[in-house]
Parts: C-alpha cells; sequence; structure tokens
C-alpha cells in the first residue's frame, strides 16, 4: 500500500487519461483552426510523457534516492505499454466514436522514452553534480 500512496499523482494523471481518452472529439480536426493533422498524436506523447515522469517520481519518494535499476525502468515500460494498449483495446470495443491506432501506442511509447530520457538521464547528471 506505500507504494500506491507514493504513486498518487501517477495514479490521478492515468484517471485522466483515461477519461480523456474516452470522451468524443470533433468529427473536423483541421478544420477548426485549433486543431491540426497529428495533434492526437502530440496529446498521446504528452499524455505518457507525464506520467512517465509522475512514476517516476513516484518511486523516488518510495526509495528516497534517485538510483533506479533497468527494473524499476522495465516495469515503468512494461506499465505504460499494457496501459497504451488497453485504451487503445477500448476505443475499439467500447467507443463507436473513437477508433483504436497502432499510431496512438507508437506516440504513447515515444511519450514514454522521452520521460525515461528526461528523469534518468538528465536527473541522474543533476544529481552527479550535487555530489561533486
Amino acid at each position: 500500500m506505500k507504494v500506491f500512496s507514493q504513486q498518487r499523482l501517477a495514479l490521478l494523471w492515468t484517471v485522466f487519461i483515461l477519461i480523456l481518452c474516452t470522451m468524443k472529439m470533433p468529427d473536423s480536426i483541421g478544420e477548426s483552426g485549433f486543431f491540426f493533422t497529428g495533434f492526437d498524436k502530440m496529446v498521446h506523447l504528452g499524455f505518457f510523457f507525464v506520467l512517465t515522469i509522475l512514476l517516476f517520481y513516484g518511486e523516488t519518494k518510495n526509495q528516497r534516492s534517485y538510483n533506479f535499476g533497468i527494473l524499476t525502468v522495465f516495469k515503468i515500460l512494461l506499465l505504460t505499454f499494457a496501459l497504451g494498449g488497453a485504451i487503445e483495446l477500448i476505443q475499439l470495443r467500447f467507443f463507436t466514436y473513437r477508433s483504436a491506432e497502432w499510431w496512438d501506442l507508437g506516440s504513447d511509447m515515444i511519450g514514454v522514452f522521452m520521460g525515461i530520457f528526461a528523469y534518468v538521464f538528465l536527473n541522474k547528471s543533476n544529481y552527479n553534480e550535487k555530489e561533486s
């Protein structure tokens, strides 16, 4: 239960993602002026980037350390891939106004890899500077 209490923000963000990914979107994406072609992919990328950062943040609070093993990174990759796949399956099976796309899952995973890079590599270099 302690792990879930440290991952509160990630859990809330996951609920937010699920709600927005099941909402009906406007039919004319490019014509409204607000949205553009590919906007949906950018949203997926951003959602999963933030989710990855929040998962690492919760893990940092749980471990009280910035040192992550490859197992932690693998767990985050597996969890986010499963969530992205589940969202696409939900859109395919239950919502006639949404469509499942491989590109959405690909955008999700690009956001995850960007989040991993941002948190692990950039945060680790910042952590190493503090030790000097």
